[in-house]
């Protein structure tokens, strides 16, 4: 069969790799075209546009590149329609993916399924219309987005988190030490502390500056950014000050020796979680104060991170937006160092986090549950004609 593919964003490209080879397990004739990332490209199939290319963050960087975003959302549209895939897979990135939703299903019969959906538990609940009338199935990541689906009568499919799968492989195969990754790297010997500041230029903008600069208050430990695939080192120089270094492509080795971390919100959360490295998250924006009110009265979530939304509680500090000072990174980060009161508790809060989330195998489940709908579908066609 022949999979179209949208993605957004690096964890996307992950995600979607992983689900690729799934399919090509199940079915031997797979065909890809895709706009994704180099993971996917890795696969095989066809790269349409890299996601580097599509991914803009913030309302004036969005505005500054209108023009772009809608000549890449009309391209997308008219690639899927003259390629006529078996089925088109979206993947999270709903500003974009939505959009060719209501366009594919409007003027074609492509099926279309969402895997990692939406986020609109937190906000835009609204768009749960739109879901109902676009997308024929939603594979879940998250657990709890069951009952939020069923609350709106669309039911969907959890098939269990891919980060357990992607952590567990890498940490099967991976046997290097902790003197054999500083030795490889060229960084000192001391402890490190992780810095997951974002896959976007606008967030690491935003969140590694102070993050540096809370780390001058701990000498004795070796800050180590993560750097992001996509960015080139030298946007990095400018923030990069005494006592940090930075690797690329190596976020998993990273945090397999980190004894803290200090991560932007996202799907890293959960993966450092996942790794049981303590954090602090830390979400600065512009504008906090402003964005503060919003996040009490209009989100509907308490919590950003996967990791605590998850949890249904608080088990990592979120400093989010005003709260995310200087100061604040320094006394939560003391917190969760080595014999500090917080990090025992956190662990443990891992430990209850990961039984949640279940077992792994998400992307074979995601892969195997797709092609059964689609064969549905098949079969329902042929019986109505």
């Amino acid at each position: 069969m022949k999979y179209y593919l949208i993605v957004g964003e690096a964890s996307g490209d992950l995600h979607a790799s992983n689900l690729m080879k799934a399919l090509q397990k199940n079915d031997s004739a797979a065909e890809f075209r895709f706009f994704g990332g180099d993971l996917m490209a890795a696969v095989g199939g066809t790269l349409v546009k890299h996601y580097k290319d599509m991914a803009y963050m913030g309302f004036i960087p969005v505005l500054l590149h209108l023009r772009t975003i809608f000549r890449n959302m009309d391209f997308c549209k008219q690639d899927i329609v003259g390629w006529q895939p078996d089925v088109l897979i979206l993947v999270d990135y709903p500003g974009f993916n939505l959009k060719i939703a209501e366009y594919i299903k409007a003027h074609t019969c492509i099926p279309i399924f969402y895997y990692i959906s939406p986020k609109i538990w937190a906000w835009k609940e609204y768009r749960i219309k739109n879901i109902k009338r676009d997308v024929d199935e939603l594979f879940s990541i998250l657990p709890f987005e069951v009952d939020f689906f069923e609350k709106h009568s669309y039911p969907i499919h959890y098939v269990g988190n891919p980060c357990v799968d992607a952590v567990d492989g890498f940490q099967q195969a991976y046997s290097e030490d902790f003197a054999q990754f500083v030795t490889r790297n060229k960084l000192g010997s001391k402890p490190i502390v992780a810095l997951l500041a974002g896959s976007r230029k606008q967030e690491i903008k935003d969140n590694l500056s102070r993050m540096i600069e809370a780390s001058r208050a701990f000498p004795e430990y070796q800050f180590v950014i993560a750097g992001a695939p996509g960015i080139a080192p030298e946007f990095y120089r400018a923030y990069m000050g005494e006592n940090v270094e930075i690797v690329f492509g190596q976020t998993y080795d990273l945090l397999s020796h980190a004894t803290a971390a200090l991560v932007t919100s996202g799907t890293a959360t959960l993966e450092t979680a996942l790794f049981r490295v303590p954090q602090v998250v830390c979400y600065y924006t512009a504008a906090g104060k402003l964005v503060s009110f919003l996040r009490r009265h209009i989100l509907k979530v308490k919590y950003i991170s996967l990791v605590n939304l998850i949890a249904g509680r608080e088990v990592v500090a979120e400093l989010v937006a005003d709260g995310m000072t200087v100061e604040n990174v320094k006394a939560q980060l003391a917190r969760i160092l080595p014999g500090a009161e917080g990090r025992e508790q956190m662990l443990q809060g891992y430990k209850s986090l990961i039984n949640l989330l279940g077992e792994g195998g998400a992307s074979d489940r995601a892969a195997s549950q797709m092609i059964e709908c689609l064969r549905q579908k098949k079969n329902k066609s042929s019986h109505s004609k």
